[in-house]
């Protein structure tokens, strides 16, 4: 009997989570989809004129989806052996996400439930999430962004130092009669003004001050290009670093991915492959 269970739960996970066989391909390609028709599902409902006379049927469909992500959220943990390690993994609670909305507004009731009640709904939109786990461009994505954390976070600590001091500069050369009232509302104003977005609610009037918005609109532009060109070469090294990196398979213990094609154990865990 334990012998049939670990057989089915081995075909099982080779169908919900590895790609490399025709059913498992097909139960990928399905799961695509309905994630897709489900948040556009969500997309529709928002709109007025489609939400009175169509409001149940959008119910009826939200139920359908929410019981069949159900079922899978369900499959898969049944065909890891460690099912914690998926149920805290990342894709774990996205999928977790995808359904919870819609269980926690049974039982919420009440006039000021209600507010609560349609901000869990929009929770269902995350859904677009689970697309990251069947797209191997984003795992190369997070890996290049993890890769360039360091550099992005030193770039990220020098803007906020300039902005900082660029404002506390405005503040003292505009001062309160030009509408830059404090050093926050003035960091506000070089925030905007660095990145090129240029609200206009406020603006310098001073010479000095417009020479000083000048050299930070110049400023803008470069600094736009630097975290470009950061993950740009993160990219290129993730892409050629990766190419040997053609497995699907998962981790039977806690549904990793990501490992080398002769790999024959888990690199995060250790189990058999």
């Amino acid at each position: 009997m334990n012998s049939q269970w670990q057989r089915f739960r081995n075909r099982l996970h080779e169908i919900v989570f590895e790609s490399d066989t025709l059913a498992g391909r097909a139960f990928d390609v399905t799961l695509l989809f309905l994630i897709v028709l489900s948040v556009l599902a969500v997309i529709l409902e928002s709109i007025p004129s489609l939400t009175k006379p169509y409001g149940p049927l959008f119910d009826r469909i939200e139920w359908v989806f929410t019981i069949l992500f159900t079922l899978e959220y369900v499959l898969r943990i049944i065909s890891i052996r460690q099912p914690l390690r998926y149920v805290f993994s990342f894709f774990g609670l996205v999928d977790l996400l995808a359904i919870l909305p819609s269980y926690l507004g049974l039982f919420l009731f009440g006039a000021h439930e209600l507010a609560a009640v349609r901000i869990l709904r929009l929770l269902r939109i995350f859904r677009i999430l689970k697309l990251g786990e069947y797209t191997e461009a984003a795992s190369v994505l997070a890996y290049s962004l993890r890769e360039s954390r360091a550099k992005i976070t030193v770039f990220f600590v020098a803007i906020f130092t300039l902005v900082i001091t660029l404002g506390a500069m405005m503040y003292v050369v505009e001062g309160h009669a030009n509408g830059f009232q404090s050093i926050p509302l003035s960091i506000y104003w070089a925030v905007i003004t660095i990145t090129t977005v240029g609200y206009g609610d406020i603006v310098p009037s001073t010479p000095m001050g417009k020479f000083i918005a000048t050299i930070i609109m110049l400023l803008g532009y470069v600094i736009i290009a630097v975290p470009t060109g950061i993950v740009a070469v993160s990219l290129t090294n993730a892409n050629a670093g990766r190419k040997q990196e053609i497995s699907t398979q998962a981790c039977p213990n806690c549904s990793r991915q990501g490992h080398d094609p002769d790999a024959v154990h888990c690199k995060y865990c250790g189990a058999k492959l």
